[in-house]
């Protein structure tokens, strides 16, 4: 047998790649399974964006390889973006790069910057490809814990006071993803700080500003980030192109220079009938977002029903496509109460143990099913705790 890489003698399969397998097994036609796991949006993109691939699919010239930087009207789309929407200025030529969606980006960022055996500061509760990508690239995965007392701050005394000497990366993602935290614009500077003063890259994680977010703030609008931070950002969860595979890297032109020097060796540049696509996605008006908001914003209300009849208690500042709310006393294992709600209704909510250590108490519902999905699967789950509680005699 073939002997694969030490590189991934400690990386597991994601997560989703194999539960979402045993989840989509228990699906029948007479008892559907009612995903509320992954943040895939349901909904549609704007009605120009599609018109756009449309359009650009159909010309004979659109289907070569494109330019690795992307097209330039895709990176002045960008800036604008980012001037209108974060009040951050930045060189279309020289500071952005358009990335394969951003889950890429955070690969390269590893690959451009860190060597074997210096340190990536992760944060606990989180994203698991953070962790994933510095093992892959033989970093040492530190993490920091985002502590609940703080309403699920960063303990920035206890960064302050440790040896930061060997960290190459801080991954920061503000609106947080899993917990929903939103960090103040002085919160991220106190990081920009710490970064130039320990002299590391600080990377802001940025998809989820626009969701039920009152104060969209990018780490590049914070004063001295220019020489520390990149920040990657994409359409996937706020303009509801998660499958197009469309983001961004954004910062100084040598941090940029140097992910494109990675990037330039692992693909060929994006469909140009998607980057016209993001162009027009990118021009979207006040109202479209407010109006996908204010269907989040009802999703949101069911979704915390679900939780209240679970047992379940959560905060109601989240912004962001999830709720996450922290599991009943008497539960002792989140996850096999997790399987024995899905098992018993066909109603799939993501454990909080697969976010890191700090996440071990913790479940998380996705907004991305309609309010008719949220309130069935509600009317399940609160049938099956009441048969449970019937057979066990609590009524």
């Amino acid at each position: 047998m073939i002997k694969t890489a030490n590189r991934i003698a400690n990386v597991e399969e994601y997560y989703f790649s194999k539960k979402l397998a045993e989840v989509r097994g228990l699906d029948t036609p007479a008892h559907p399974v009612i995903n509320l796991g992954i943040g895939s949006p349901d909904l549609a993109p704007a009605p120009d964006a599609i018109n756009a691939l449309n359009v650009t699919a159909q010309k004979a010239n659109s289907h070569g390889y494109q330019s690795y930087k992307g097209i330039p009207a895709l990176r002045q789309a960008i800036q604008n973006f980012y001037k209108h929407t974060y009040n951050v200025n930045l060189n279309p030529e020289t500071e952005i790069l358009p990335l394969m969606g951003s889950k890429e980006g955070i690969m390269h960022i590893a690959m451009a910057f860190v060597n074997e055996g210096e340190e990536v500061l992760i944060p606990d509760p989180g994203y698991p490809t953070y962790s994933s990508v510095a093992k892959l690239v033989g970093a040492s995965v530190r993490t920091y814990t985002l502590q609940e007392s703080l309403d699920w701050g960063i303990d920035i005394e206890a960064l302050k006071r440790a040896d930061l000497s060997n960290v190459k990366i801080m991954w920061i993602n503000f609106p947080h993803m899993p917990t929903g935290r939103v960090a103040t614009k002085s919160e991220l500077q106190v990081l920009v700080d710490l970064a130039r003063k320990n002299n590391f890259l600080i990377v802001n994680d940025n998809p989820y500003s626009l969701i039920l977010n009152d104060n969209p703030q990018s780490i590049l609008a914070v004063e001295g980030a220019s020489d520390v931070a990149l920040e990657l950002n994409s359409l996937s969860k706020s303009h509801n192109m998660a499958g197009w595979r469309i983001g961004w890297v954004a910062g100084n032109k040598d941090l940029v220079d140097a992910v494109l020097r990675v990037k330039s060796n692992m693909d060929s540049g994006m469909f140009l009938g998607l980057q016209q696509a993001a162009v027009e996605a990118l021009k979207s008006r006040a109202e479209w977002f407010t109006e996908l908001n204010g269907v989040y914003s009802k999703r949101r209300a069911t979704a915390r029903k679900i939780l209240d009849v679970l047992g379940c208690t959560y905060s109601h500042k989240q912004s962001g496509l999830f709720v996450w709310a922290k599991a009943p006393d008497h539960v002792k294992d989140v996850e096999t109460w997790i399987d024995e709600v899905l098992y018993g209704t066909h109603v799939f909510i993501t454990p909080g143990f697969i976010f890191g250590e700090g996440g071990s108490r913790f479940v998380r519902i996705s907004l991305c099913a309609t309010e008719e999905k949220l309130y069935e699967a509600y009317k399940r789950i609160e049938k099956f705790l009441a048969n449970k509680n019937q057979a066990s005699g609590n009524v």
